[in-house]
């Protein structure tokens, strides 16, 4: 498995590694699922494509809702077929939590309550975050310390948990071994891009204006003119900002600073629950071609693939 958060290099390093080892690659990507978010969600290319075969990809339209369980559905499909043919798998993506449901399983906490939860996001915005995060520190003091209060949907979740079921989140989470030393069902060698900060900024940037420049605008338009954005798709970063862009709202450097804004703080998020997996080894993400190759030699030795 190959994980990174957005913007590391992943892509690169992964074709390459299944070119060499014979791989098939299958995303742990919760935004790659969904046809016609191309450009946005930095879906590798038709050509890439062509030269190993991907799962995962366009599984789904933006206006459907696609849910964890979905794509573990699917996953577990894709990994029975290339097994059958005798071939290997790369698990490859920045989703971590499609990682840790693959890899750990889903805790059974309570299903969602839609009257329960519109309950408690209208007092969010009404009473605000301080408030309702004052109350989960009262009612999960564990869940409200590792929860920010300016995190709406955590928040809102957390609580919502603690509603239905009198019991806190974090316990839930404990039965699930959310402390990361449990041990997997699944045998794996796990391999995570580390890029540093400001290496990592320089790329969101030149990322982000790439893509603008490949017609982001239109295709956040296009998108929402056929059926628009399901709860889950509108979590997909930019594509509301693309949106203001093509509709005369914000100026271009005004969308690619916003955009990049919030990629390099979903950057952070990633890193935080990265850091929760013990058993990846952390790798360099590659800056040049020569890097590229060591990279590869380096991660093919740790799956014991060379």
């Amino acid at each position: 498995m190959l994980l990174g958060v957005t913007a590391s290099g992943k892509t690169a390093l992964a074709l390459k590694l299944a070119e060499r080892a014979g791989a098939e690659v299958v995303s742990m990507d919760s935004m790659l699922v969904y046809r016609g978010m191309d450009i946005g969600t930095a879906k590798p290319s038709a050509s890439e494509r062509s030269c190993v075969r991907h799962h995962g990809l366009d599984l789904a339209a933006p206006s459907e809702v696609f849910t964890v369980q979905h794509w573990l559905a699917a996953t577990e499909a894709a990994l029975a077929d290339i097994a059958a043919r005798g071939s290997r798998a790369l698990l490859v993506g920045g989703t971590a939590f499609y990682y840790k449901a693959l890899v750990h399983g889903l805790f059974e906490g309570p299903d969602v309550d839609p009257a329960l939860r519109a309950s408690l996001e209208r007092r969010y915005d009404v009473e605000g975050a301080a408030a309702l995060h004052a109350e989960l520190r009262r009612v999960d003091f564990a869940a409200a310390a590792r929860i920010h209060a300016n995190d709406r949907k955590r928040v809102v979740r957390a609580l919502e948990v603690w509603h239905q079921s009198a019991r806190p989140l974090s316990a839930w989470q404990r039965e699930w071994g959310w402390d990361g030393s449990g041990a997997s069902e699944r045998p794996r060698r796990v391999v995570e891009l580390a890029s540093e900060s400001a290496r990592l900024e320089r790329r969101i940037v030149e990322r982000t204006g790439a893509m603008l420049d490949a017609g982001w605008a239109d295709e956040a338009a296009a998108v929402r003119a056929s059926g628009g954005f399901s709860r889950t798709a509108s979590q997909a970063l930019g594509y509301g900002v693309a949106l203001e862009l093509h509709d005369g709202l914000l100026t271009r450097p005004q969308a690619a600073e916003k955009i990049a804004l919030a990629t390099r703080q979903f950057a952070r998020r990633q890193r935080t629950w990265f850091r929760k997996f013990r058993e990846a080894r952390r790798v360099a993400t590659p800056e040049t071609p020569q890097d590229l190759v060591e990279r590869v030699d380096e991660v093919l030795r740790w799956f014991e693939w060379a």
